[in-house]
């Protein structure tokens, strides 16, 4: 795995590694976290989709997607209406598509080696064990993460929560998805290219991708692991409505 590439064997990965696969000419990449056994929890769209944006990007991204068959598990929990966080095997999570692991806490001149959003951050993960309780607990809500948004909640920003435990609290933000922050960066920086501003553009950009990763996030809180285990143990109070009572004014649709 070197600078510029995230690819891992399947050999490499372990239990609460975030984890994504590039879909068919890498348009768009889907995201979550493996948790052993083989199993990746991911959050997606009803009927397997990721995207539902009301542009061409769906359009793109469903029709060069692999055909690729599921196996009958994951078939079965696929089968939804709605958005959802689901269970599938890692094969199934894959799509035919290598697989990528995705880096924190890396340094500022890393980050901006990347070519892309949405591969890294500046943000340190929480150990492993946390990781996984969080991936977990939304099972626990039946798979509720809230509506899936391709800009503000989408698989990369279920992934980067279960494993900061950061949460964008407000409405009509951008969520802390790389790849959806790096491509407002870069629409600025091409605005100002056109306009003549290459320079200003290429530092439009840098700045843009820094300013908006979820470790400079003001808009963000900070949802501990323990307290969710606290919940589970907790008679009083359904998993949704404990989660919920943390989670930000966002999420609670207020």
């Amino acid at each position: 795995m070197g600078l510029f590439s995230n690819k891992i064997s399947r050999e490499e990965v372990k239990p609460g590694d975030h984890i994504y696969s590039w879909r068919t000419a890498y348009v768009y990449a889907h995201h979550g976290i493996y948790v052993g056994d083989n199993k990746v929890i991911h959050f997606t769209r009803g009927g397997g989709r990721q995207t539902e944006t009301g542009t061409f990007l769906d359009k793109l991204v469903v029709s060069s997607s692999p055909n690729y068959p599921q196996c009958l598990v994951c078939k079965d929990h696929s089968s939804f209406n709605g958005d959802k966080v689901i269970t599938s095997c890692l094969d199934c999570f894959l799509a035919g598509g290598n697989l990528y692991l995705f880096k924190y806490n890396v340094s500022r001149s890393s980050f901006l080696a990347k070519p892309r959003g949405g591969t890294c951050t500046l943000a340190p993960s929480d150990p492993p064990e946390d990781v996984l309780v969080r991936a977990n607990f939304q099972l626990h809500m039946d798979g509720w993460f809230g509506d899936y948004d391709v800009t503000e909640n989408n698989c990369e920003d279920f992934a980067i929560y279960c494993k900061t435990g950061l949460l964008v609290c407000k409405k009509n933000r951008f969520g802390t998805s790389g790849q959806v922050n790096a491509a407002a960066a870069a629409s600025l920086a091409l605005a100002l290219h056109a306009c003549g501003l290459s320079m200003l553009g290429v530092g439009v950009y840098c700045y843009g991708r820094v300013a908006s990763d979820v470790s400079r996030n003001g808009d963000v809180i900070k949802v501990p692991a323990k307290k969710l285990v606290s919940i589970l143990e907790s008679d009083r109070t359904s998993p949704r409505e404990g989660w919920l009572s943390i989670a930000g004014p966002k999420f609670r649709g207020e």
